[in-house]
């Protein structure tokens, strides 16, 4: 889906000298959270699956594409479900009845007719959501390698913080396709610049925005009613909601130490290394299973 943060390809993640140092992920668990007042019964998930995937040379819907047998958007939602998240929205388009019939029972299904851009694909939620005064974490349908734990503690950070907006970011060796992270010389976040929009400068930072976000529900939707179509793609950006909400509200970033879990799948070359990556992950918890099971007699 684009824009929405993702490379053609994925470099490794480096230190990187332009961005400061990440927000701490605190290891809550579950009773910690209980403790601080978290409850997942006030979040909603929004999952953007509307987009076409040209890139895939496939009349198939991107997230329909298959990993190890499962269709990649199946991932997500499972991965979503494990939160216990109040609510599960998937927002689909091109090919949306597949998408819907595949998830029939794990999600809510909301279809964007006409792909306007990331932005106004949240937008479609808004009707579904009237009167909730919670979170929503948005995730896109091409990043089946996102795991429970770093969404766990985005969540935990972005209400720890009391922040507007928290996002999900990486440092990469090659930044190529993403959205830049721009940020003021405190170290705070100014805005998020699509690549197609992004001046030489811009395009040298190494900081990138992975796509994944936890909004507050009333700014976001806010915001949205704020944004435009003003820039080279047409489009309205959810991207373009940072740079609005960071006026009087505290804007949050999490970065993640794994290129490979923000991966987003634009190709298939990207896709076969994911089910690369999903095998090694199923080997190595097949070990530790091994391991438990051996120690246990």
């Amino acid at each position: 889906m684009s824009p929405s943060g993702k490379a053609r390809d994925f470099g490794s993640c480096i230190g990187g000298s332009n961005p400061p140092t990440p927000t701490l992920l605190p290891k809550l668990g579950n009773a910690g959270r209980k403790k601080l007042g978290f409850k997942m019964d006030d979040l909603v998930c929004v999952i953007l699956a509307a987009g076409l995937g040209k890139r895939m040379k496939s009349k198939l819907a991107k997230v329909l594409h298959k990993l190890c047998g499962k269709e990649m958007i199946r991932y997500v939602v499972e991965t979503i479900s494990s939160l216990n998240v109040d609510r599960k929205i998937v927002v689909v388009g091109y090919q949306g009845e597949k998408v819907a019939k595949i998830l029939e029972g794990k999600a809510e299904i909301v279809f964007q007719h006409e792909q306007l851009g990331t932005g106004h694909a949240v937008k479609q939620v808004e009707p579904i959501l009237s009167g909730f005064t919670g979170d929503i974490l948005v995730v896109s349908g091409d990043t089946p390698l996102l795991t429970k734990e770093t969404l766990n503690r985005m969540i935990d950070v972005h209400r720890m913080k009391k922040a507007a907006v928290t996002i999900l970011t990486a440092v990469l060796a090659d930044p190529t396709g993403y959205g830049r992270i721009i940020r003021r010389k405190d170290g705070t976040i100014s805005k998020i610049v699509e690549e197609a929009d992004a001046t030489p400068f811009e395009k040298s930072l190494l900081e990138v925005n992975t796509g994944t976000y936890c909004f507050r529900s009333d700014l976001l939707f806010w915001a949205l009613d704020k944004i435009t179509c003003q820039n080279r793609q047409g489009e309205y950006y959810l991207t373009d909601v940072v740079e609005i909400l960071r006026k009087g509200n505290r804007i949050e970033a999490v970065r993640s130490d794994s290129s490979v879990e923000v991966m987003g799948i634009n190709n298939r070359s990207q896709l076969q290394q994911a089910e690369e990556i999903l095998r090694k992950r199923r080997k190595m918890d097949e070990q530790s299973t091994k391991t438990t099971f051996w120690k246990c007699q």
